[in-house]
């Protein structure tokens, strides 16, 4: 009973409790990121955290284009998605936590369907026929579109600073982006953009969610939500996909199911709770660029003189984000 007591209903409860007994780490998820002689702290804190899941996320497409080396689309993110629950699951009861309070079900849905259904299967669909350059457009939008639907959501106003700034470094990271493919448009780009607003949706409400309760359980929680849905689809999927492993297509799928889907979005959504949903969401204007240099490293593409010039605007535009008051 003093296990369960200790890492379940205290956790569980309130991201404030939480802070009090299981350390400083997951107090973020909890804390209001303004206020007392701890927030210039908790505020670095949480850009570091989130900065450290757009590192994560941006190892993604590069890994979805190693996992289709051996598996289909849908067995792909099935068994990503039921990996990924299964190590959630067993950190929930290992800490013996107990579940949400039924007002939070609806939010965990939509971080469900958002980020563990949606985006994982429309960029693996839109893979299948695009480049990882041109699929960077996705995370090139996110940030402003994660930052609109905040501001919808959860009331946050920024400053014309910060939208200013931000729209500059949307447009430089979509017009590298595009210009990487050339200008044309694909019919990957219906599931690239259906993928952007689904995603955009899930961070803003996990984002919320992360308030209020470990940033670590929102993600545990929405991928246990999934699992009637990922495991008979991977099971299903898998007998009608064929499937050829090789190192490459295990260590996409282990990597997408252990570092994208669970860790990356553990350390993204405490860094949101700790700065704001809109700051965090303009760390990932460097996402595309971090993506383009793995799909040198690990793909074998080519990039363009202008990936410095673009590099060099998105940076500026994120310092600038960083400092505008909303």
């Amino acid at each position: 009973m003093a296990g369960r007591r200790g890492a379940g209903s205290v956790v569980a409860g309130s991201g404030v409790t939480a802070a009090g007994r299981a350390g400083a780490p997951l107090a973020g998820a909890g804390a209001s990121p303004g206020g007392g002689a701890g927030a210039p702290q908790r505020a670095r804190g949480g850009l570091v955290q989130a900065g450290l899941g757009v590192v994560v996320f941006s190892l993604t497409f590069p890994a979805t284009a190693w996992g289709l080396e051996g598996f289909g689309p849908w067995a792909l993110v099935g068994v990503r998605s039921g990996l990924a629950a299964v190590i959630a699951g067993g950190c929930l009861l290992a800490l013996r936590v107990a579940p949400p309070a039924r007002r939070h079900w609806p939010g965990l849905a939509v971080v469900a369907l958002g980020v563990v259904l949606g985006f994982p299967l429309l960029t693996t669909l839109a893979l299948e026929t695009s480049t990882t350059a041109h699929a960077a457009v996705v995370v090139g939008l996110l940030p402003l579109t994660t930052a609109l639907l905040s501001a919808l959501r959860v009331g946050d106003r920024p400053s014309r600073t910060f939208w200013a700034a931000s729209l500059i470094g949307a447009a430089a990271v979509v017009a590298f982006t595009v210009q990487q493919s050339g200008g044309a448009l694909t019919a990957a780009d219906a599931y690239l953009f259906g993928a952007l607003l689904v995603c955009a949706a899930g961070y803003t409400e996990g984002g919320r969610l992360a308030r209020v309760m470990p940033g670590w359980q929102v993600v545990g929680w929405a991928l246990v939500l999934c699992l009637p849905v990922t495991v008979p689809g991977a099971v299903l999927a898998l007998a009608y996909e064929p499937v050829r492993l090789g190192a490459h297509s295990v260590a996409g799928v282990l990597w997408l199911a252990a570092g994208s889907q669970f860790l990356g979005m553990v350390v993204w959504y405490r860094g949101m709770a700790s700065v704001g949903i809109p700051k965090a969401s303009q760390l990932q204007l460097a996402q595309p660029l971090l993506t383009l240099v793995w799909s040198v490293l690990l793909l074998g593409e080519h990039l363009t003189p202008a990936a410095p010039v673009t590099a060099a605007a998105v940076l500026v535009c994120i310092a600038v984000t960083q400092r505008a008051r909303g």
